[in-house]
Formats: C-alpha cells, structure tokens, sequence
C-alpha cells in the first residue's frame, strides 16, 4: 500500500514593514510617469519629517511661540502714545491762595507729577539737562497781584521737548489748564476774569527742540538702533559659523585662551561699528539738519562703551546657539524689546512701570539718552554718568557670560 501524501497549503503573511520596503522597490521600478503622481503617502511622509524635525529644534519652536507673545504683550500692555504722570518740577516764587490752587490742579492733572520744588533757576535748568524732569513749572512771585488785576500773569512751562511725542500731550493739557483752573474761584466780583482767553497765560518753552522737529529725536536715536541691529547678528553668527564649516577645531587645537577668542572677534566689528557712527552722523549734519551742541568726541567715546556691549552680546548668543539660525532667533529676540521699549518709537515714560523696568536692562535706552543729551542738550561727561553705568554694567555681565559659555571642545 502506497503511502498518501497529504499536502497542507501554508499561506504566509509578509511583514508590515517588509511591505512597506517591497512598495518602495515597486516605485523604483515604476516609470516616470508614475513617480510623478500626487500621493498622500509621500506628503505625509513629509509632513511627519517637519513636525519630527520641529520637535528637535526647540529653540525655534520657542521662537515661533515667544515672539508673538512678546509683541502681543509689548504692543497690547507696554506700548503708549499718550504719556501720563510725566516727572515735574516747581519753581514757586508766590506762595499765595491762587499760586496754591495751581499748584493743587496741577497735581490732580493726569499729565504731571510733582516730584520736585526747587529754588533757583539754575538748579530747575540742571534737571532738564539731565532728563530727571520733562517739565519745569516757575510761577512768579508777583502772580497773585496780577492775576486779581486782571493782567493774566504768565506761568513759565519749561519743557524738554527732545522727544516731541512725550511732552505734546502734557503741553496740549495745560493750555486747557490755564482756561479753566479758577473758574470756580472766580466768582462775584471776580467772575469777570473768567474770559475765554483764561485768566492765566502759560507760556510754554520747548527746550532743545523749539520747533517740535521729529527728525532731531528720531535721526540721533537711529545710530542705537542700527549698531544693535547689525553688532548682535553679525557676531552672533562668529562662533557658530565655524562650528558649522568645520574650523572650531582648528580653533579650538591653538593656546589661545576664551577671553582672546572673544576680544579677537569684537575688535575687528568696531572698526565696522565707527564706520557706521561717521555715516549716521555726517547724514544727520548735512540732509537732517540735527544740531550737534555737544562734543563729537565724546559721542565717539561713548559709542564705543555701546557697540562692545552689543558684540559682547552677540557673542554671548553665539556661544549658545547651535547652528545660525537660532543665533539670529536669540539676536532678534533681544532686538525686538530693544527697539519698543527703549524710548525710540514710543515714549519711555509713557509705558508701566515693569516696562520701564525692563527697558533700563537694555542698553540701548541708556546709549539713546546718552547720544540726544549730547546732540542737542550739549551735556558733558558729568551729565551722563549716570547713563554709563548701566552700560557698563551690561558689557561686564554680557562678557562674563559668554567666556563662561565659551567650549573648549566639540562635546
């Protein structure tokens, strides 16, 4: 008896990816024709290849995330075209009831605050040089004999007007001001003062800008703004486009300590940095018209305390960026703040108090104040000294950083 053979059919199942491999042979092998066609397949593929790759990058996810919340946060909270409580000081020289009802509206007005009561002239005029008040505010001593003879006595109003937009406002609220302050006390036999011209003529003095000329305060701010723009991003890229080309390790193979490497990359950037002061201020001479009272010299002086702090910065990113373009994230992530709370496009004193706080980290609102004092109040070393330090202390911490960041090796 033959033996039977009993066949068994064994069917068997390829493996998920084993297909996957077998239809991407198959697309090799397809013609041209077919490779041209639109598939989901592919674009997803492709689709999962940037969210894979986004969740790497953290950093420019951070950015994608931080810079709108920042401008949303600046332009929404911090951002104010209509200063308030601006910083002002008295001059009284009538100590009388009317002098003192002035003095009384003056502080119930949202645009001023008293903040100081000097003596003499001089002393008023040292303030507004150094910018500790927008306003000074002389009443004469003669003010109350006049103001019942019906002479309309004048209230002086010293404005520093270096940056129109800030004291507009406040002077257009003192005009109203003047109109309406003793209408209540004008009464009876006085009511007959009350005219539509006032009763007291307050006559404004903008000083350092008279002509409330934007281009003196836009056109001398503009050197802080393009030497932070163009110091931070080109030395933020210093150290990362070398590790990205391949030469930080022949860098990295000679003596040369990270305080040298830091110094050697900042130096060459200042002479680029003068470069752009000399055009800056040769443009603002001869097309803008700015007037240049103080000394050139000391602005070149104080220029270069500015644009080493804005390399050391630079460098700073560098050291902790890993490729280009998060170096030139952080730079525009620091330039953003700079530029809208620094006092260049809006008012300083007309943002809160926490943005006020965080505009005198940044270097550039110190450099701003530094450069119109000098332009066109003509202040001296002593006028800003007190404008340096914070600048100095930012190079200090900004260098700091960055040789502490510094790699020695590739790890």
């Amino acid at each position: 008896m033959a033996p039977r053979i009993i066949s068994h059919e064994v069917t068997i199942t390829p493996h998920p990816r084993a297909r996957l491999r077998s239809a991407r042979a198959a697309d090799v092998t397809r013609p041209a024709a077919a490779m041209r066609r639109f598939t989901l397949y592919r674009l997803w593929a492709i689709v999962l290849k940037e969210f894979i790759q986004m969740r790497r990058d953290r950093v420019t996810f951070g950015m994608m995330i931080g810079i709108p919340l920042l401008q949303l946060t600046l332009f929404g909270f911090a951002i104010n075209s209509d200063p308030r409580h601006l910083p002002t000081a008295l001059r009284i020289a009538d100590h009388g009831p009317w002098a003192r009802s002035l003095v009384a509206a003056l502080r119930q007005s949202d645009y001023f605050a008293i903040v100081r009561e000097t003596e003499t002239e001089a002393e008023a005029a040292q303030l507004l040089q150094r910018g500790e008040v927008q306003f000074v505010i002389n009443i004469p001593e003669d003010f109350s004999r006049r103001l019942l003879r019906g002479e309309r006595p004048a209230v002086l109003v010293e404005a520093d007007a270096t940056d129109p937009a800030a004291t507009g406002p406040a002077i257009a609220a003192a005009r109203v001001l003047a109109t309406n302050v003793f209408d209540r006390d004008l009464t009876g036999p006085l009511a007959h003062l009350r005219g539509q011209a006032g009763p007291v003529d307050f006559q404004i003095h903008a000083l350092y800008n008279p002509e409330n000329i934007t281009q003196y305060n836009v056109v001398p701010g503009l050197m802080g703004v393009v030497l932070t723009m163009t110091m931070v991003i080109i030395t933020a890229l210093a150290i990362t486009r070398e590790r990205e080309r391949g030469t930080m390790e022949n860098l990295l193979a000679t003596p040369v300590r990270p305080f040298e490497v830091m110094i050697g990359k900042i130096l060459p950037y200042i002479a680029v940095g003068y470069i752009q002061v000399t055009l800056i201020l040769l443009a603002s001479h001869f097309f803008f018209h700015v007037p240049m009272v103080g000394s050139l010299l000391l602005v070149y002086g104080v220029s270069f305390l500015f644009i080493a702090a804005n390399l050391a910065m630079g460098i700073t990113f560098s050291t902790l960026a890993q490729n280009q373009l998060q170096a030139v994230q952080m730079a525009f992530f620091f330039f953003l703040p700079s530029i809208l709370l620094s006092g260049f496009m809006f008012p300083f004193r007309g943002m809160p108090e926490w943005a006020q706080a965080i505009g005198s980290c940044l270097p550039l609102t110190h450099f701003l104040r530094i450069i119109r004092g000098i332009l066109l109040k003509g202040n001296g070393p002593a006028e800003i000294t007190s404008e340096m330090l914070p600048l100095l202390t930012f190079l200090a911490i900004a260098m700091a950083v960055g040789v502490k960041r510094y790699r020695q090796t590739l790890d």
